[in-house]
């Protein structure tokens, strides 16, 4: 504080060509200058802190609200996906359990007919069998009388 008070009595001399005591009133005037200004330095310093902290808080909280929201709207948005996609899937089922009933009804209705005509040789297949063993009763009957 003294160096400084030195210069300015130093550039008061210079600038103006007048001398001036350490005790002179302009000094002390200048003494109770820089120290408010000191003391108001500090204290806006002190205020600049509070408000850079506030200001982190705030930001903190719109970040945590941010990301709530987010991971709100990322859930909704999932569980409409996971609907969408089990809803297409129920429906592609249902499409291919028509198609492979369409297909099976058409496989069917070309093997209907040889199976009919099947059934039928294999029942004039037993009637000839039943025939024929009737038959071979009759000839041993014959043969054993």
């Amino acid at each position: 504080m003294a160096d400084q008070v030195e210069e300015l009595i130093k550039e008061i001399a210079a600038k103006h060509g007048i001398a001036v005591s350490r005790d002179d009133p302009i000094l002390i005037l200048q003494t109770i200058n820089a120290r408010l200004m000191q003391d108001s330095a500090k204290a806006q310093q002190v205020m600049l802190d509070q408000y850079k902290e506030e200001l982190e808080a705030l930001a903190l909280r719109w970040g945590n609200d941010a990301k709530t929201k987010a991971e709100r709207i990322l859930n909704v948005s999932l569980a409409a996906s996971k609907e969408a996609t089990a809803k297409l899937m129920q429906e592609g089922a249902k499409e291919a359990a028509t198609s492979v009933r369409g297909e099976i009804d058409v496989a069917l209705r070309r093997v209907a007919g040889p199976v009919r005509d099947a059934r039928r040789i294999g029942a004039l297949n037993v009637a000839a069998s039943c025939i024929t063993c009737l038959a071979a009763a009759i000839a041993l009957w014959a043969v054993v009388h």
